[in-house]
C-alpha cells in the first residue's frame, strides 16, 4: 500500500510541476529580454519597466543550471544516463503464436530486455509488477487476427506512453541471409525527427536503449519518412581491401511505425492527459509533424 501511495504522490507532484510550465516559460521570456538588453546596452523594453528591478534581481541569482526553464521531460527522463534501461517486452492478452514469436524478436532488439508472458495479467497489475521489479520501460506488441499491428512504449514510473501502429512487418526468420543478433549495445540513428514532436518521439524511443561503446558494430535505425518511422536493424563490417567502405548485414525484424498518440502518464492511467493524438485533418499542420 505504501508503494501505491508513493506512486500517487509522485504523480501529483509531476502534474503540479507540469502545470507551472506555462508560467515558467513566460517568466523565462521576460528575463531573457532583460538579459539581452543588459548585454547589448539597449533600453529595457517598455512593457517590462514596471518589473525591471525584480527581474534584474532574479537574473543576477541565476546560474547555468537555473537559467533555462525545466519541463515535464526533465521529470520523466531525469535519471536517463545514470543507469542502463531495463525493458519489459510483452504482448496483448491471449496472443497468437505469431505474436509470441514477434515479441521474442522485439525483445532481442533492446539490450537488457526481458520477455514476459502476459497470461491473464491485467494492465494495472502488469505496470505495478514492472515498477516493483525496477523496469524502466514497457514495450507491448499487439495484433489483429494474428498479424502484429500495434506497438506501445510506456516509460516508468511517470510516463509518457506512446502508441504506434505497425505495418510492413517482416519477421527475422523471413529475412534471407540474416545476421545473428550481437549482444553489443547498438548505435542509434534518428533521421528526420526535426520538429518538437519529432524530438519528443525520438526521446521516447532513444531512452529504451543504453549508451553504446564506440567500437560497437551494431546499428538500429529509425528513419522518419512523411511521419512513417522506418525501423531497420543491421550489423556492419569493414569491407576487405576497400578503405573506408563498410558492408551492412540485416539482423531484423523490420517494420514501419506510425505514431497515433502520446499520453502524459503510464499505460494503466486511462485519465492521463493526451499530449498528442493523430487526426487525419492534422496531416497538413506543420506543428503536428515530426519533420
Amino acid at each position: 500500500m505504501s508503494t501505491v501511495r508513493r506512486q500517487t504522490r509522485l504523480r501529483k507532484e509531476y502534474l503540479y510541476r507540469k502545470s507551472l510550465e506555462g508560467k515558467e516559460k513566460s517568466a523565462y521570456e521576460r528575463k531573457r529580454l532583460i538579459r539581452t538588453a543588459l548585454q547589448e546596452g539597449k533600453p529595457i523594453p517598455t512593457e517590462l519597466r514596471g518589473e525591471e528591478a525584480s527581474l534584474r534581481h532574479e537574473v543576477g541569482l541565476e546560474d547555468e543550471a537555473t537559467s533555462t526553464p525545466q519541463s515535464h521531460v526533465d521529470d520523466e527522463y531525469g535519471l536517463a544516463g545514470t543507469r542502463d534501461p531495463k525493458v519489459c517486452v510483452t504482448t496483448s492478452r491471449d496472443p497468437s503464436s505469431r505474436l509470441k514469436q514477434f515479441m521474442k524478436e522485439v525483445k532481442l532488439i533492446f539490450p537488457n530486455a526481458q520477455a514476459v508472458n502476459r497470461g491473464n495479467t491485467k494492465v494495472p497489475e502488469l505496470v505495478e509488477a514492472c515498477r516493483t521489479h525496477d523496469f524502466t520501460d514497457i514495450v507491448m506488441v499487439q495484433e489483429t487476427r494474428g498479424q502484429p499491428d500495434g506497438l506501445l512504449v510506456c516509460h516508468l514510473p511517470l510516463g509518457p506512453t506512446a502508441y504506434f501502429t505497425l505495418s510492413n512487418v517482416v519477421m527475422r526468420h523471413d529475412i534471407e541471409d540474416r545476421a545473428t543478433i550481437p549482444e553489443a549495445y547498438p548505435h542509434l540513428i534518428f533521421e528526420g525527427f526535426t520538429s518538437s514532436l519529432g524530438q519528443r518521439v525520438a526521446d521516447i524511443l532513444k531512452y529504451t536503449f543504453p549508451a553504446p561503446k564506440a567500437e560497437t558494430k551494431r546499428v538500429v535505425t529509425f528513419a522518419n519518412e512523411d511521419d512513417q518511422i522506418v525501423f531497420r536493424h543491421h550489423t556492419f563490417e569493414k569491407a576487405p581491401g576497400m578503405k573506408g567502405e563498410v558492408t551492412l548485414k540485416e539482423v531484423g525484424p523490420r517494420f514501419d511505425l506510425t505514431l497515433f498518440q502520446v499520453k502524459l502518464g503510464t499505460l494503466e492511467q486511462a485519465d492521463a492527459e493526451t499530449e498528442y493524438v493523430f487526426r487525419p485533418y492534422m496531416n497538413t499542420a506543420k506543428k503536428r509533424r515530426m519533420l
